[in-house]
């Protein structure tokens, strides 16, 4: 048996339950499928297993970091709160299945929580972290070594979503007015500009590393995989993983860690949150508000600096 047949029978073994205990209409039994089958293509994903639904990957293999990927992974895909829910709920009563039927462990469980109603701030890399990871591919100069420099400086110096990375081709980015064009949610287009660092890490790829990899699969997309295709999601998790290793960053880094240390590292540098927003390509204040406290603590460190009265207090006689 493949680890898809296996990874599918359980679920179905799991829907068969749940028609038969709770007798539940085809449509709930329908949207609990496209729930799990959804969230096994991203635990499959994340794995680096291979594209096919569940490919590479089977529920026995799923933890708790996993978990925390989807869960943030679900914020940053903009659902609704109550969408959240019902994907959790959906993922827990299967994963409380499996783990009835031993075939998970029941820590996994307790690690399954409907959605609170606050956000979090998401964990962001110190500037000095974001370096040694940068500059652990400072001196590749292989293909994929310029390929993989190339994509982390443009998803943390353009705070990119990454599927908005793996999604652009080669004339969305424009070296010489130091800009790439960015698709969002709906395909919904954004200018964001480029610093220096990232502009040459782009032309150096476009240069010396993406002509040695391109074929016929190859199109008009920027980051190609060694096959010359276009580099899939899961290839992106795989690159960031093997960089965080080599630049010995022990805390466990997502795509969305790069994303989320640009917002941080932009508001914390005295950058107005409806521009973050715009960068973002938040529809919403409200979804970038998270950042809200990193606005406040700014605001204070210039009125400290900047208020006569605000040095040190004078002491009474």
């Amino acid at each position: 048996m493949t680890q898809l047949d296996s990874a599918q029978r359980q679920i179905d073994q799991f829907l068969d339950y749940i028609a038969v205990e709770r007798g539940l209409a085809r449509n709930t039994l329908d949207a609990y499928q496209s729930d799990l089958e959804a969230a096994g293509k991203f635990f499959a994903d994340r794995s680096g297993g291979p594209a096919s639904p569940n490919g590479g990957w089977s529920w026995d293999q799923l933890d708790r970091e996993s978990l925390a990927d989807y869960f943030s992974d679900m914020e940053e895909r903009g659902y609704s709160e109550a969408t959240r829910a019902r994907k959790i709920a959906s993922l827990r009563t299967c994963v409380k299945f499996l783990s009835d039927e031993g075939v998970l462990n029941s820590s996994v469980v307790d690690a399954v929580r409907a959605p609170k109603g606050g956000k979090r701030l998401p964990k962001a890399l110190s500037i000095e972290e974001m370096g040694q990871l940068l500059d652990s591919l400072l001196r590749e100069t292989s293909p994929a070594g310029l390929r993989d420099r190339a994509m982390l400086e443009l998803t943390y110096g353009a705070g990119l979503r990454v599927s908005e990375l793996v999604g652009l081709d080669v004339q969305h980015v424009d070296i010489s007015y130091g800009q790439v064009k960015a698709f969002g949610k709906g395909r919904k287009e954004r200018i964001i500009p480029l610093h220096d660092n990232a502009a040459a890490a782009i032309d150096a790829y476009l240069i010396h590393g993406r002509p040695k990899i391109e074929g016929e699969r190859s199109g008009n997309a920027l980051f190609l995989n060694n096959r010359g295709g276009r580099l899939t999601r899961q290839g992106f998790w795989l690159v960031l993983r093997n960089a965080g290793m080599r630049a010995g960053i022990e805390r466990h880094l997502t795509p969305h860690t790069l994303r989320h240390s640009f917002a941080t590292h932009l508001l914390r540098g005295g950058a107005s949150l409806r521009h973050v927003q715009e960068l973002l390509g938040h529809a919403s204040i409200s979804t970038t508000q998270v950042y809200t406290h990193l606005t406040t603590e700014h605001r204070r460190r210039q009125y400290d600096d900047a208020h006569p009265r605000a040095k040190e207090p004078e002491l009474s006689a």
